[in-house]
């Protein structure tokens, strides 16, 4: 069961947009901005302040890739794995990104909450392969050494 702070935030995204049906979406990606998740709990409430049937605000919730019911990290890598990235050797930064944080391809996420690892099929900066983002801040020509030195950083930062 969440905190009653949840439901108060929820709340005003909801004033935000006006309780109508239409404004499923953009209320459901604000709550996933500001939690960096979508609790599932939450959707339900959302369902019901709306309207909607809970089962359709699942659909929903669920058809579109970009919202997620598991709690991520501060930082959420994600790895572009797609054909220029594959090529450029994508798969030793994950690699060193696994070997670094301690996560597999069953664990995304740190048990301090700081990093989520992603593999995605593409980022859409072929012409700088292999890359990754944090936070959807793009870096470049990655190398495994630059991936520690990146990794280093973040974790200087919470300090």
């Amino acid at each position: 069961m969440l905190e009653q702070s949840y439901y108060d935030k929820a709340d005003e995204i909801i004033a935000e947009h006006g309780r109508i049906q239409k404004a499923l979406i953009p209320i459901i990606q604000d709550i996933q901005a500001y939690y960096r998740y979508l609790p599932s709990e939450l959707l339900s409430y959302v369902a019901l302040q709306l309207g909607i049937n809970e089962a359709k605000a699942y659909s929903v919730a669920t058809f579109y890739e970009n919202f997620s019911f598991e709690a991520k990290g501060k930082y959420v890598i994600r790895v572009c794995d797609g054909t220029a990235c594959h090529v450029r050797k994508s798969s030793l930064i994950l690699e060193r990104l696994y070997k670094e944080l301690g996560l597999s391809k069953e664990k995304h996420t740190t048990d301090d909450m700081l990093f989520t690892l992603e593999t995605v099929s593409c980022l859409g900066a072929c012409g700088l392969a292999p890359v990754l983002t944090v936070n959807d801040e793009v870096h470049p020509s990655m190398t495994p050494e630059k991936v520690s030195e990146l990794i280093a950083g973040l974790r200087g930062e919470q300090a």
